[in-house]
């Protein structure tokens, strides 16, 4: 703290000096100057960019990474063609006809994925992706504008079938603007570490390394840091600290602050101490706060990484991060890879965990995409827990628009953000025919016609361009890079281009100069249809799992929030409207999370309560007790409990919670008894335990503690209804 009197102190000769300053105080020695720059020159590094390095994909085989890639990618097609697009009523023209198409954008895509020098990165991410869906670790559709390659589809990169749903190679890998390709995959949040580690052990662990952020000190975050410092009261500092506005996507500066907020102007004015801690935050603001590691980013190098960029050691890591942040790790030749971890997906898989234990399978990446009670659930805005659409705003939409097609819910995810959110009304009315949707130009209806004649996908700005001023898919993804960045003399370069190309086709000059504004309005706010179109994927699968198998959904939906104590309300409340019933928690019946329990086959079931949902009560010691119950059968009564319990592994205050909670209602109806038992309960399991450690008898074969009569429990009568809704709320 600045206010101690022992604090190390910094002299006013503590900083960089200048070198007439060096040379005055070391004059009686200058060779010790010269020495340092001679030094420096000796240790100066400029490090120089270098193309992308990227390890060679090991094949097993002769081929080269290109022909590999060609192998793979072909007979993946041939894989998707039978599951995804052949059907029982196609004779063999009908197939030929359909895969014609396929294969035609296969063979261009390999093209220019080979001659762009790409072929080993498609094959290290379909191999890592190939194993985790091997070890049945959840993998999303897509994410970006990946998508939209037939190339990452064939390799099961992806699972969204591009041409279906009209997704572009070129927005994603433009072969008239070289840029590496950049993959963003989705896995289950809960074992995306296992992928990770995967890469780690194929390709080396001096090759594979995490890449570094750094967090700055943003307005609050100085104040306080320097509050802290100056030792002023918390309470003061907060009072600060709330004067400045709190926006974390678009912070306000502190002097902006200052400046518009009255109150902090005059008590900068009016205590010093204030003004202190505002001229020093002021200087502070901006600089790096701390390292951390990047949330999904990672790097795979062709040589250690310690011979290409210096690398930190995370101490709450195990892997190497890399000391230059995203931007410069790039530069320096390495190639980044995303390894995003989405709780939607870990959802899924234990939704999908829970139907297979009634006896079915089911196939999320090959749903039917028409499936009647899915959309009408989403009509009437019956939405909770469901990807992307349950948001208050976006129920009301759901209600106005009444979806019943894959290619709405898109729309809706593309539209429902700032600036697009007000083209929304007149995508509703055009959709239900109560407006005339405007195509903007005949030619361009089968563009626009999927949106209402609306302009929703950045897709479609590049496909305006290639129909009406002839551009090539990749020139029209420089046009809408152009429109986005709103350089003037790139859009006045790009305007001459689009206008002489739509005059050459016949269009009007003036028609033309008209759509190339509205275009370029657009393009600022534009969304990558091929996103839209993975993350309208996730969110349809969670719908049509709520719609056919609601009890699953939600027992999984609940797993994943168990500790979230507001949003196991809102699914309760859930469950109360789709009459599920919800079964308290049960040591003999609970597992460590919900699970769906049913008297019959037959039964559609209810949800029973997940012991570890219990407050302050710990998943892995739940899961330790659910393992002994399995093994060792159910517990008789509550001293059988506690003879076999682990007490290293439960507490006080666990077994408290967990009498509160009702879990031992069905070994000991009175949980005021059982609350007063809990202490003699723990002293018990501690001799049981101890006796079971020794395995030892008595010497003349008396009975030992374990098979002897348990203690008498307090007399106790049970808790008014009152205390026990009470004790229940707080467990």
């Amino acid at each position: 703290y600045v206010g101690e009197a022992e604090r190390r102190r910094v002299t006013p000769e503590h900083r960089f000096k200048s070198a007439e300053e060096m040379r005055t105080l070391f004059a009686d020695l200058p060779e010790a100057v010269d020495n340092t720059l001679v030094i420096a020159r000796r240790c100066a590094y400029m490090p120089e960019p270098r193309d992308p390095m990227l390890p060679a994909y090991t094949t097993g085989a002769v081929s080269d990474e290109a022909e590999e890639l060609r192998r793979q990618a072909h007979e993946g097609l041939n894989e998707r063609l039978e599951r995804q697009v052949y059907s029982q009523e196609m004779d063999a023209a009908a197939r030929e006809a359909a895969a014609t198409r396929y294969r035609e954008r296969l063979d261009y895509e390999l093209e220019t994925i080979v001659s762009m020098g790409f072929p080993g990165y498609f094959l290290i991410v379909a191999d890592f992706i190939r194993w985790a869906k091997e070890q049945d670790i959840p993998v999303g559709p897509g994410r970006g504008s990946g998508a939209g390659s037939v190339v990452a589809w064939a390799l099961t990169i992806t699972d969204l079938d591009p041409l279906r749903f009209g997704l572009l190679f070129e927005r994603f890998l433009n072969p008239e603007r070289v840029s590496m390709p950049d993959f963003d995959i989705d896995f289950c949040q809960d074992r995306r570490d296992e992928v990770i580690h995967y890469v780690q052990q194929k390709y080396g662990r001096d090759r594979v390394a995490q890449i570094i952020t750094f967090g700055t000190l943003q307005a609050r975050a100085a104040l306080r840091d320097v509050g802290r410092v100056l030792q002023m009261p918390y309470g003061q500092i907060d009072r600060i600290c709330k004067m400045v506005p709190n926006n974390p996507a678009n912070p306000t500066p502190l002097a902006v602050a200052v400046k518009d907020e009255p109150a902090l102007k005059a008590m900068r004015a009016e205590d010093p101490t204030v003004a202190k801690l505002i001229d020093i935050a002021l200087r502070l603001e901006g600089l790096y706060r701390h390292a951390s590691t990047h949330a999904a980013g990672g790097v795979i190098g062709d040589q250690p990484l310690d011979e290409v960029v210096p690398l930190y050691r995370d101490p709450r890591s195990d892997m190497p991060v890399t000391q230059f942040s995203m931007k410069w790790v790039e530069k320096a030749g390495l190639v980044k890879f995303d390894f995003l971890g989405l709780k939607t997906l870990t959802v899924l898989a234990r939704a999908k965990e829970l139907i297979e234990q009634r006896g079915e399978t089911i196939d999320l990446s090959n749903l039917p995409l028409d499936d009647a009670g899915a959309y009408a659930m989403m009509g009437r805005a019956e939405v909770t827990g469901v990807f992307q659409l349950e948001s208050s705003g976006m129920r009301d939409v759901l209600r106005r628009l009444r979806p019943d097609r894959f290619e709405d819910i898109i729309a809706l995810v593309a539209l429902y953000r700032p600036g697009p959110m007000d083209n929304i009304p007149r995508f509703i009315a055009c959709r239900h025919g109560e407006e005339e949707p405007d195509y903007l130009y005949p030619s361009l209806e089968d563009t626009l016609r999927e949106t209402a004649g609306i302009m929703v996908y950045q897709e479609q700005v590049m496909q305006i361009a290639q129909i009406l001023a002839g551009y090539t898919l990749g020139g029209a993804d420089l046009l809408r890079r152009a429109m986005g960045k709103k350089i003037q003399s790139e859009m006045d370069a790009q305007r001459q281009t689009f206008m002489d190309g739509a005059v050459a086709r016949g269009v009007p000059k003036a028609t033309a100069s008209r759509i190339f504004d509205q275009v370029s309005k657009f393009a600022g706010y534009g969304f990558n249809k091929s996103h839209a179109a993975a993350y309208a994927m996730v969110a349809y699968q969670t719908a049509y799992l709520k719609a056919n198998y609601p009890v699953e959904f939600m027992a999984a939906s609940m797993t994943l929030d168990m500790g979230n104590t507001d949003k196991l309300g809102v699914f309760r409340q859930e469950l109360d409207r789709l009459e599920v019933p919800l079964l308290p928690p049960d040591i003999n019946r609970s597992t460590a999370v919900f699970s769906v329990e049913r008297a019959q086959e037959e039964d559609r079931g209810g949800i029973r309560y997940a012991l570890a949902a219990i407050k302050n009560v710990g998943r892995t010691a739940m899961e330790t007790l659910v393992a002994d119950r399995a093994e060792e059968g159910e517990y008789v009564d509550i001293f059988d409990f506690a003879r076999r319990v682990d007490p290293h592994l439960i507490n006080k205050r666990q077994l408290e919670n967990l009498v509160c909670a009702g879990a031992f209602d069905s070994l000991l109806p009175n949980r005021a008894q059982a609350y007063g038992a809990v202490e003699p309960l723990l002293r018990f399991a501690q001799l049981s335990a101890s006796e079971r450690g020794s395995n030892q008898q008595s010497l003349f074969g008396a009975e030992t503690v374990s098979s002897g009569p348990a203690f008498a429990l307090p007399d106790l009568p049970e808790w008014p209804a009152s205390d026990l809704l009470q004790h229940e709320f707080d467990a």
